[in-house]
Order: structure tokens, then sequence, then C-alpha cells
């Protein structure tokens, strides 16, 4: 919890270099046109000091914090942060009684909550009266969908804003303006072209924060000659051989990167389905999970279309308990690969879901006698079993006994289609249908 002066990390000269050149205005601020841009709705909300209680979702280094303390200062409110890592009730609790205070001499008090989706129910409920009476502002911020993260009662009372991660053109804007402020390097001339710029910009993947670090990291250990500092392409070489891969396993993302995979297979796009296969093991996924859904969706959007999918998505996930990673990339690929290339269908998924509207209405149809087991006696007198037919003992292993619960003969459930070995499956079950209405009629 902190209660802080809007101008005080900016004239922290030991602070990180993104605290030094936080934008203190709109102006100043760089990216998210979508919501800031002349006429758009956020802008416009800061501009006629009409804000209610907000939620900022986007990925870290976008601006939520910087855009809380803009408007925290253009309107001239009072601004206390929390840190949903931090802070308990007792500090919430402690903040909302001074707010409270403030409202009642006229006072506005913004309350930024970091990370909020960290805070437990209570902790978000602690917030809900204070909320309602207007006694607070609340902006929150969180990297994570607000829908499963924030309490339902408390997301209703909130205008939800959606961050963009920022484009390679608004962070060389960022760094141009770092450049530019008496805060960056008070003591040194930093001089750094386009092209080393553009190559810094394109490392961040999207993050300020990252390009500003880094940056600054380049600017420390470069060769100082008379207090000037001259940054290249070649001198970023060595910080920047790697982007960082925005990837949380628990997270929407993993939810995101994995329907993407699902999706890509789908579709017969084994490229798109290889690039999205290995930014889940980048970021650190477990490979049994993904293999897993391999098993799943060779069944899926496969079946029968393809009978090799489904042995082979096993055999690469006990390929990948034998191995683990980084050995079974290869072999999840290989399975990838596969699966996204052959022949589609989904008649046995389809199958399973058309057949549980029936169960669900029907309930407890009982079994046909005729295919019941007459384990013991009684069971037999009682007719288990009776007029059974037994397959094998006929030329063609078909029989005319009923074998579905009587008020649901004749649906149908399984629909073949005609992509690869699917294809015999339905001219097989079509010869099945005409020998029982050949032979069905005449018993």
């Amino acid at each position: 919890m902190e209660q802080e002066s809007l101008f005080a990390a900016g004239s922290q000269q030991n602070s990180p270099l993104a605290n030094r050149v936080r934008p203190q205005s709109l102006t100043e601020f760089s990216g998210q046109q979508h919501l800031l841009g002349p006429g758009k709705i956020l802008r416009d909300l800061i501009d006629h000091d009409q804000l209610s209680s907000l939620i900022f979702w986007g990925p870290p280094g976008v601006g939520k914090t910087t855009l809380a303390r803009i408007i925290a200062n253009q309107t001239k409110s009072h601004f206390v942060t929390f840190s949903a890592v931090t802070s308990g009730i007792k500090d919430i609790r402690k903040i909302m009684e001074a707010a409270e205070m403030n409202r009642e001499i006229g006072e506005r008090t913004i309350v930024f909550v970091d990370e909020i989706h960290r805070f437990n129910k209570a902790q978000q409920d602690a917030f809900l009266p204070f909320v309602e009476r207007g006694s607070i502002i609340l902006i929150g911020a969180t990297t994570e969908n607000p829908s499963f993260e924030i309490n339902s009662a408390l997301l209703s009372r909130c205008k939800v804003f959606v961050l963009k991660e920022l484009q390679v053109s608004d962070i060389v804007e960022l760094l141009h303006k770092a450049l530019k402020n008496p805060h960056a390097f008070p003591d040194l001339t930093v001089s750094i072209n386009d092209e080393a710029l553009q190559l810094l910009a394109e490392f961040a993947n999207g993050d300020a924060r990252v390009a500003l670090n880094t940056l600054e990291m380049a600017v420390l250990n470069a060769e100082h000659h008379d207090k000037k500092v001259t940054i290249n392409a070649a001198a970023l070489s060595q910080l920047i051989n790697t982007k960082s891969l925005r990837y949380d396993k628990h997270g929407e993302e993993h939810y995101n990167i994995i329907s993407a995979l699902h999706k890509s297979m789908r579709n017969s796009d084994v490229d798109a389905a290889i690039y999205w296969l290995t930014r889940m093991l980048t970021g650190g996924e477990d490979p049994l999970y993904i293999a897993r859904r391999l098993v799943r969706f060779a069944s899926e959007d496969i079946g029968l279309a393809d009978t090799r999918a489904l042995s082979l998505a096993v055999t690469v996930f006990q390929a990948c308990q034998f191995l683990g990673m980084p050995e079974c990339n290869v072999h999840l690929t290989e399975a990838v690969i596969y699966l996204a290339l052959a022949p589609k269908s989904n008649a046995v998924y389809t199958a399973t879901e058309a057949v549980k509207p029936d169960v669900k209405k029907t309930g407890n149809e009982p079994v046909p006698l005729q295919i019941r087991n007459a384990v013991t006696g009684l069971m037999k007198d009682l007719g288990y079993g009776a007029d059974y037919q037994y397959a094998h003992n006929n030329q063609e292993k078909l029989t005319t006994m009923k074998t579905m619960p009587p008020d649901l003969e004749g649906h149908q459930y399984y629909v073949p289609t005609e992509q690869g070995n699917e294809k015999r499956f339905k001219q097989r079950l079509a010869y099945l249908q005409q020998w029982h209405r050949n032979h069905d009629q005449k018993s």
C-alpha cells in the first residue's frame, strides 16, 4: 500500500529508467490509440472528468500503471496504490476509511490496484461498498482475463478497457521520447541510430518496460567518452539474443495457444500447428499436457477417417513419458504434422454428443430381455436371454435380433463421412442398413 506524489517516480534518479521517464500526461503517452485517440471513449472520459471505476486488462508493459497515474494527475485526485501481492483486508479498510473522509470534504480518491487478479474473493469484496458509495474510483490492472479472475459483483461495477500489446512503431516513439527526457540520463549524451532503435523495439515484443530496461543496460555497459555514449545495432546484439515469450501455463494465454494449436490442426494448417506447438514448448508447457490434447484431437477431429491417428497419438504420449523435454519435442512435432495432414471427420465426436439427449430424456430404459445375460436360474425363468440370436452362427454374422430399447429403435447417432478411411465405414453401415431392411420384416 502506498500513497505517493504523482511526480515522485520521475525525480528519483536511482530508480529504473522506466520510472524516471514515466509519462505524466496523455500527450507523453505512447500507444493505445484505440482508447486514447481523438474521440475515443477513454480519452473522452478523462478529458471530461467523467470517470467511474475501471479495469485495465492487457499484457505486461503496455502502460496500465502509467495510465492510472496520468488519470489521477489530470483529474486532480488523491492517488493511492495497492499491490495485491503485499496488501491485505486490514490495509484496504484503513485506506477506504480515509477515502470516505476525503469524500466528505470534497476530495476524490483514486485507488490503483496492481495485479488485482491476485486478490482473493474476500479482498475484492472489501472494495464493493466503497465503490458503490462513490468513496473511491477503483482502477484495477490485470494481465489475466477479468471474466475469470474478478468477482462478478465487482466486475459489474467497473468498465473494462483492453490495452493492446504495443506495436514496434509505438515503442520506437516511446524510446525517442525517453531519450529526450531530462531525467533519463542526466549526466550523459546518448546517441543511438534508427537501426538500433528498430532492433530494440522489435526485441521488446510489445513490452515498453523491456525496451527501456534494455536501453538502460546498453547505455550502462557501453564505453563512455567525455560523457557521451553511442549505441548501435552491433552494441545491442549481445543483449538481445532471444525474445522473451509471454506464456502463462495457468493463465488465459495457455488456453489461447492450445486453442490455436487445436484449430490449426483442425484446419489442416500444418505450419501454423508447428508454430503454436513450439510456442507452448518454448514457454515451458508440460509436454504430457500437449500429448493428452493430441490424443483427444485424434478421435474428436479425425476419428475413423484415419484409424492410425489415435494409435500414433498414444504412442507419442508414451514417448513423451519416456523421454521428457527437450528430446520429446520432435515426437510431438511428428504427431502434430500427422494429425494436421490427416483427413478430418468429427463423426465420432458428433455421435457422442447426439446420443446424450436420448440418454437424458429416456432415463433408465430397460435392457431388452433377449440380450440380458441369464446368470441364475431365476433370471432364466424370467426370460433373460430368451430368443437370443448368436451372430457367429450365421454366415453373414448378422441377425434380426433387436438390441436397442424399443422406444429408441431407428435413432441413428453415428453418421460417417466420406473422408479417408471413413468412406469404408460408411459403405459398411449402408450395407448393414440395407440387410436389415431386407431381412427384419421377414423375421
